[in-house]
């Protein structure tokens, strides 16, 4: 038997990753003396970074056998559950066109106003597993299909505008590095761990991304308080054929809204459904969740004059640049008779494409253009994946297609292939060249290369404007996830070489991260491929608490009662709830309720220990003297006050509760966000007050990183 060459250790320490049986044949290694890379027909591997394209930034070429083998690999992962967005929730609702856009295509949606569109919308996490909890720090989907007269479109976003990579070949590489470690299978739904890190820390274009998924953003307090987008640059094609780049986003009518982190720590464990929850709970009140659908368009003149370059997904269009044009509104008004039938069986491609509508040479939506058909057909069983009701168009389908796993229907007939000469009657659908899909008809040319653009180089000027476009607590926030974060890496140098990334975005950052993680000396910073621009201006769209609701609409109020509480007081929030849009529900010592001092019993919907105040955006206490002493002994009632507290959320109290928050430790530190809840009119103040939401100036008194 031929002597193997020895392989080196990784640098940490463990060994390599185990090896097929390669027959006793030496591996081949690197200038380095790594082992090389090769594809899983063991022809080494060039290029892993960037996919084979025409022209630095040309369209990808099919006989890309490296990326087709990776992406192919890496979908084919699970059965059946997804690899990535596993963890999702859907439901029906439609989408209606408030302002015509033939202007600029003849996407036949995007023609008559006040004409509806049925969609089918799945929100989802990134990273978890399907039994994973609805409140893990990620990205999230906001995947639309579009059922339209003219076929199936699906728009397959995020609450995020800007993605982790820039080339789809490296997708599997990100994936597997934030999910669980493959030798200890955790962490579950969490990034917080050295792979992760380790790829972000050498992977510098992430950085704005990661400037988003820490920020409050990768913590929504509802799917219905959260923007979606499209990610990439698209194109409207009109009826001269053409273009106009466009880019989709999604404004959720109820405002923006997120959560402390604290807090969805605690919400995973009370509810790890939270999320689910809250949209099932919203529709079936008849409270139907609504967004706006904005566009930004542009031409070459402007892609060719902006900053950045409008193909790169780890960059987005400033809102002050090009300005938001809305077309139209998408309700939620019906979910799920079954959740596997219709949510877990949804098959989402972003090859699904209207006339009208096309793509653009964006790296990563040309991958995933192969990508989604591919994992559809392995998690569904076969081809006919649009033979299942919820990815059945809703307009007409002819084609020869037939056969196959699942096949619900085939073409009727003797004819199964065009051309032929049956004639109208019996020979079939044939070629529409007037009304079927057509591409841009653009001109491609350049050599055949594995490369990134120049114009994709810039990884930090956007990072750094999304962080000054934040307010201070906002960025506190930030500053708080990456110590977080990095705390659970047990690396060192990859602790180090990440604050060293964040040198090139902000230098008080960077410092703060440092400091929160202990580190003896800042290390240098890493060597930009590109020169960060430091004078882009601050964009007020990118902060969610500049774009606060001002409302308590759609939000939710907790009460606590005890026996021979203010029936008044009671009576007085609901109303005024109700009367802002809001939810009211009834926390009691035990589930069935409590008696008020009206002798009427009032049932609780939460007994106080499943009830904690993370379930809540504000709380009151109605409580009796007898109530109080009888509530201080007990831990969650404590929690319940001392969190809402902590959580910088309006409070609202009797006088008879002052023993409890006491008990909870904050009755010296109350501030303008508790209210002494009296009268009537103390109610309506403290009511008033609850359209702000939270009561962040709260928040340096009561945290030791402030």
């Amino acid at each position: 038997m031929a002597k193997k060459t020895k392989v080196p250790p990784q640098a940490d320490g463990d060994s390599v990753s185990a090896k097929l049986d390669d027959g006793g044949a030496p591996h081949q290694t690197t200038d380095e003396g790594y082992p090389t890379l090769t594809t899983a027909q063991g022809i080494p591997v060039s290029d892993d970074q960037s996919h084979l394209r025409i022209g630095p930034r040309g369209p990808m070429t099919m006989e890309d056998f490296h990326f087709r083998e990776k992406i192919f690999h890496f979908d084919h992962e699970r059965i059946p559950e997804r690899v990535v967005h596993a963890r999702g929730y859907g439901a029906h609702g439609f989408f209606e066109l408030t302002d015509d856009l033939s202007d600029v295509t003849i996407a036949d949606i995007f023609q008559r106003v006040g004409e509806q569109t049925p969609v089918f919308v799945r929100f989802s996490t990134v990273a978890g597993s399907k039994g994973s909890a609805d409140l893990a720090r990620d990205v999230r989907g906001f995947a639309t299909k579009f059922y339209t007269k003219e076929g199936n479109w699906d728009l397959v976003g995020n609450n995020i505008p800007v993605f982790f990579i820039q080339d789809a070949i490296k997708f599997p590489d990100l994936v597997h590095s934030v999910k669980p470690e493959p030798d200890r299978a955790f962490p579950q739904a969490a990034s917080a761990h050295d792979n992760f890190w380790d790829f972000i820390s050498l992977s510098p274009e992430s950085m704005h991304m990661i400037m988003w998924t820490m920020s409050d953003r990768a913590i929504p307090r509802s799917f219905r308080f959260m923007e979606g987008f499209g990610v990439h640059t698209f194109k409207f094609l009109d009826a001269d054929g053409a273009a106009t780049f466009v880019k989709f986003h999604w404004k959720p009518v109820l405002g923006l809204q997120s959560v402390a982190w604290n807090e969805a720590v605690k919400i995973n464990g009370a509810d790890p459904d939270f999320h689910r929850r809250d949209l099932w709970d919203a529709i079936t009140m008849g409270d139907f969740p609504e967004w706006e659908l904005f566009v930004q368009l542009f031409d070459d003149d402007f892609a060719d004059a902006f900053e950045f370059d409008v193909l790169d997904a780890t960059k987005l269009i400033p809102e002050e640049q090009v300005p938001l044009r809305k077309v139209g509104r998408m309700v939620l008004d019906r979910v799920v008779d079954n959740f596997f039938a219709e949510t877990e069986q949804v098959a989402f491609c972003t090859q699904n494409m209207v006339p009208g509508i096309d793509f653009s040479d964006d790296p990563l939506l040309q991958g995933r253009n192969f990508s989604y058909l591919d994992t559809q057909i392995k998690r569904l069983g076969g081809p006919n994946f649009t033979h299942i009701p919820i990815n059945a168009p809703r307009c007409p389908v002819m084609h020869f297609q037939q056969d196959g796993h699942m096949a619900m229907t085939n073409p009727k007939g003797r004819v199964n292939y065009e051309p032929n000469g049956w004639g109208v009657e019996l020979g079939g659908p044939r070629e529409d060249r007037v009304r079927g899909f057509r591409s841009h008809d653009q001109e491609v040319q350049g050599a055949k290369v594995r490369a990134r653009s120049e114009t994709f180089a810039d990884h930090f000027s956007q990072a750094r404007q999304f962080f000054i476009s934040q307010t201070p607590i906002e960025q506190k926030h930030i500053a708080d996830a990456l110590v977080f974060e990095l705390s659970k890496v047990e690396t060192p140098r990859i602790r180090e070489r990440t604050v060293a990334q964040l040198r090139n975005i902000d230098e008080d950052l960077a410092a703060k991260v440092a400091d929160g993680l202990g580190l003896t000396e800042m290390p240098a910073a890493i060597a930009p491929a590109s020169a960060p621009i430091t004078d882009l201006p601050p964009s007020d769209a990118l902060s969610i608490l500049k774009n606060g609701p001002g409302k308590f609409k759609g939000r939710k109020l907790g009460v606590l009662i005890t026996d021979d509480g203010d029936p008044y007081l009671v009576a007085a929030l609901q109303e005024g709830v109700m009367a802002a849009g809001g939810v009211m529900e009834i926390i009691a010592p035990k589930i069935g309720g409590a008696t008020l001092s009206d002798g009427v019993l009032h049932p609780a919907k939460q007994k106080i220990d499943g009830g904690p105040s993370v379930l809540y955006d504000a709380v009151a206490l109605i409580v009796s003297e007898d109530g109080a002493a009888l509530l201080q002994k007990d831990g969650p009632t404590r929690d319940f006050i001392a969190d809402a507290f902590g959580h910088c959320k309006f409070i609202g109290y009797t006088v008879a509760a002052t023993p409890l928050l006491e008990k909870a430790g904050i009755a010296d530190s109350l501030d303008r966000g508790c209210v002494e809840l009296e009268t009537v009119d103390d109610v309506t103040e403290f009511l008033d007050a609850l359209g702000e939401l939270r009561l962040w100036e709260r928040e340096p008194l009561v945290d030791l990183d402030a």
